[in-house]
């Protein structure tokens, strides 16, 4: 562990130096708005390729992980999964590398008792953590509003505060892992929410209604949701461009199914769709939008 120390929590926000390790598609637009914000960002990510697009805007790339975190104040994960962060804390080197009382803002989308685990090890490091998973993706992160799910202690939530507010709404939820439980609801809600509003198109459709003239009927009544309007108008224009990809939308249900077995929890619904987003990888839709599970039950009914 590097021995200096962090500095006091009541430093100006300015003044925060913040690692950012994955620069993908929300590490990017993250990483991208705290700079604008003027914080100093160190990225790192495994194809330097992808960090290297924040150089123009005056962030540092580092070589490793290890390099990125080393004069962190805030350490900020979007890895792919707890897999990801668990290797790139404690295998490659960051988590020995950071200085007494950083920061580690996991923003992963990753199992509750992974982030426990995660949790309890940087702590035993003299790190702070907190899991903090997000919803509104990359257009979320560009624009500010991204909703944020909070687990662990409160102090080091009200130190990071400012800071995420930045990139949207935070709101603490609980312990160390309550975050991502939360998220795990967010895509529970999500990703079966699609599955209803496919189905409901596509059986309009069949029928021999307009799908488009469908959406704007029920628009402002019970059904309306933003999932209508965002991912069902892309069905209706069969643009299924990632946003989410299906191969994620997959894993969050496969941890939320997981995370239910943990507890003795009995979750039909969320079994059913992880099956069908199984069946769409399965059939080729892996890096389609999420949205794309459309394709899916269209192809069940001979719909193209």
């Amino acid at each position: 562990m590097n021995t200096t120390s962090s500095p006091p929590p009541n430093a100006p926000l300015s003044s925060t130096r913040v690692a950012v390790l994955g620069i993908g598609m929300m590490g990017f637009p993250t990483a991208r708005r705290l700079r604008e914000a003027g914080l100093q960002v160190s990225a790192w990510n495994r194809s330097r390729s992808k960090a290297e697009r924040l150089l123009p805007m005056g962030a540092t790339v580092a070589d490793s992980p290890a390099q990125a975190v080393a004069e962190a104040d805030v350490v900020i994960l979007l890895l792919e999964d707890g897999g990801v962060v668990e290797d790139v804390l404690f295998r490659q080197g960051a988590a020995q590398a950071m200085r007494a009382g950083t920061l580690v803002l996991d923003m992963s989308s990753i199992q509750p008792r992974q982030s426990r685990d995660h949790a309890t090890r940087l702590s035993a490091l003299g790190m702070h953590h907190l899991d903090a998973p997000v919803s509104g993706g990359p257009m979320g992160a560009e624009q500010g509003t991204l909703a944020i799910m909070v687990g662990g202690k409160p102090a080091p939530f009200e130190r990071v505060r400012p800071l995420l507010e930045l990139l949207g709404k935070p709101v603490h939820v609980g312990s160390h892992g309550a975050g991502q439980l939360a998220k795990l609801a967010n895509q529970m809600i999500v990703g079966i929410t699609i599955g209803a509003v496919a189905e409901a198109l596509l059986l309009c459709e069949k029928g021999g209604a307009d799908m488009g003239k469908v959406k704007q009927a029920i628009t402002g009544g019970f059904a309306d949701s933003r999932i209508l309007q965002v991912h069902g108008q892309r069905m209706i224009e069969r643009d299924f461009t990632k946003h989410g990809a299906v191969a994620v939308q997959l894993k969050d249900m496969r941890n939320a199914l997981t995370t239910a077995q943990e507890v003795g929890f009995d979750a039909p619904i969320t079994q059913l769709f992880e099956q069908l987003y199984a069946q769409a990888v399965d059939h080729g839709l892996a890096d389609l939008d999420h949205s794309a599970l459309f394709v899916e039950l269209a192809s069940r009914n001979g719909m193209t």
